[in-house]
């Protein structure tokens, strides 16, 4: 194909030729062909799949997204992040080696519902009105009506939005008449509307599950109805309402197949399309495929990881089949860290196998081993293929991010802690991206870092590991954690103590994002509720 200097050569050629003596209709013919052949590559140069990181950047707007989430998948359960895991990853290696893996990629939350919030906003979860804990599947809507998502930003830009697999952002059921609210979900009328679901905050369609698979009720819904009616009790976890057909072993690969065709309609189109795939694996109930039962040798969670793992590879096969691949961005992330209570029956530790590599804590703990998640970003032509970004990143900056892609800027009450990591993607950061990082625990404590340094206000975990808060308290253990995460990333030595400087100047930086209400440049905003970073309850309770 002609490039544009090519072309132009050409073109200088043509009129060289008509300025000798040639009959009229052949100067005629001749200047048509010049005329084709400008229409030609102008359009040629229009329509082709970016090769540069600049001509990337210019083109984004037409750079198809898919953000693909794993639910409660560990830091070490991908051996492109431990080299040591027993667990085989080929397809999320393979999007590693053929893009960038970021080495201190960080959830904004240690479980789900809040870390899920971010991802979609670009705003701290503790700014909702959730301050701890996580919502349910009969949960009213978290995200705010008015809120800009991520999804909006891609719609507003012309892009097809759509939303595949575990939503837990909670929605608004009807309920039958006579009742007021909903305790066991026999309440709900399922044969009407949901509203204020996924397809109010965005997206242009949905199909999924309202919340984790251990979370009732047992129904798929696609847009803002059920797909059935449930009609009996079954328990994956918890018990609940459930559509007869409905089995949990089904789920990843239905939302699988769902993904699929919509890549394959969208890639015919001149539309591009954003989707965000939630996975609802390896959480708990561990239900690998039949394909998958005793094929990784380490439990039956390391069958779920593998499936997960194929999942990915399902993802990039149908964009290899469309011939879309050069021109669309995929993300692969986890949500939080790996859940704990996994090894009561599933003990891969024992195998030799760290979900959470070398971190202390899992998932729900304000350590490292709660929101230290893994992420690989592929973009063809963009991010250099096997690069490794050692950047401190938020799953909270996806949407600067996608600004930044789009060239667009976002209005100053959204994305109130996002930040573009396309410095990151091409190569260009020449320092930190964001200049600090707030992460919370499931029971709302904080955290935040700053270059090496990382402060966590309260004496324990914050989460289920020992000690967790209130036996801290107790214990007489000191009411702040300061670790150094260059000399000590697995978080053994607190150094607050002899660092009382630094525990006071990110007390002081921790005051000030929640006072104005974001944490990056521009005008103070409100949260949603009253935040309480020293977590008072808890020293009320203990008497401290």
């Amino acid at each position: 194909m002609p490039g544009p200097s090519n072309m132009f050569c050409r073109l200088k050629q043509m009129i060289m030729k008509t300025c000798v003596d040639v009959p009229p209709v052949a100067a005629v013919r001749i200047w048509s062909g010049v005329l084709t052949y400008c229409i030609f590559g102008v359009l040629l140069a229009a329509c082709r799949v970016p090769k540069s990181v600049e001509d990337n950047k210019q083109a984004a707007g037409g750079v198809n997204v898919v953000y693909i989430l794993a639910d409660d998948l560990g830091y070490g359960d991908l051996q492109c992040f431990n080299p040591n895991g027993k667990i085989p990853t080929p397809n999320i290696d393979r999007l590693a080696a053929e893009g960038m893996k970021f080495t201190d990629a960080h959830s904004s939350s240690a479980v789900c519902t809040p870390s899920r919030y971010s991802i979609l906003t670009g705003r701290y979860p503790w700014r909702s009105t959730l301050q701890k804990g996580v919502l349910f599947g009969y949960s009213p809507p978290l995200v705010e009506p008015e809120r800009l998502t991520v999804a909006e930003l891609f719609k507003q830009q012309g892009y097809y939005t759509a939303c595949v697999g575990k939503w837990h952002l909670g929605m608004d059921w009807p309920v039958k008449n006579g009742y007021t609210n909903i305790k066991t979900g026999w309440e709900i009328d399922y044969g009407q509307p949901i509203h204020q679901g996924p397809t109010t905050r965005g997206f242009d369609y949905y199909y999924g599950i309202s919340a984790s698979l251990d979370m009732p009720p047992y129904v798929f819904i696609e847009n803002n109805k059920t797909m059935g009616i449930p009609s009996v009790t079954k328990q994956y976890g918890r018990s609940g309402p459930a559509a007869e057909n409905f089995e949990a072993v089904n789920v990843l690969p239905a939302i699988t197949r769902k993904a699929q065709q919509i890549i394959t309609a969208q890639a015919g189109k001149k539309q591009p399309f954003f989707l965000y795939f939630a996975l609802p694996s390896p959480h708990t109930p561990v239900v690998p495929g039949a394909a998958f039962a005793g094929k990784s040798g380490v439990t039956a969670y390391g069958d779920f990881v593998m499936e997960t793992d194929w999942v990915v590879g399902q993802i990039m096969q149908t964009l290899d089949a469309a011939g879309i691949t050069g021109n669309t961005i995929v993300y692969f992330t986890s949500d939080n860290g790996f859940a704990p209570y996994v090894l009561n029956k599933y003990n891969v530790e024992k195998m030799g196998h760290y979900p959470s590599y070398t971190f202390r804590g899992y998932k729900a703990d304000i350590w490292e081993g709660g929101h230290r998640v893994p992420l690989v970003v592929r973009w063809p032509g963009a991010i250099p293929a096997g690069s490794v970004s050692n950047a401190t990143v938020s799953l909270t900056d996806l949407m600067a991010t996608s600004a930044d892609m789009l060239q667009v800027k976002l209005p100053g009450n959204a994305a109130e802690d996002s930040y573009s990591l396309l410095p990151c993607f091409t190569g260009k950061a020449t320092g930190p991206v964001r200049p600090a990082i707030v992460y919370a625990s499931i029971d709302g404590n904080f955290s935040i870092q700053e270059g090496q340094w990382k402060l966590v206000f309260g004496p324990g975990s914050g989460g289920w590991a020992a000690p967790r808060n209130n036996k801290a308290y107790q214990q007489g253990l000191p009411l702040v954690q300061l670790y150094n995460m260059e000399a000590d990333v697995s978080e053994k030595q607190n150094v607050a103590g002899e660092r009382p400087e630094v525990v006071k100047r990110l007390t002081g930086l921790m005051e000030q994002y929640v006072a104005n209400g974001r944490s990056t440049p521009g005008t103070p905003l409100q949260n949603n509720a009253a935040v309480d970073i020293w977590k008072k309850g808890y020293i009320k309770q203990t008497g401290k």
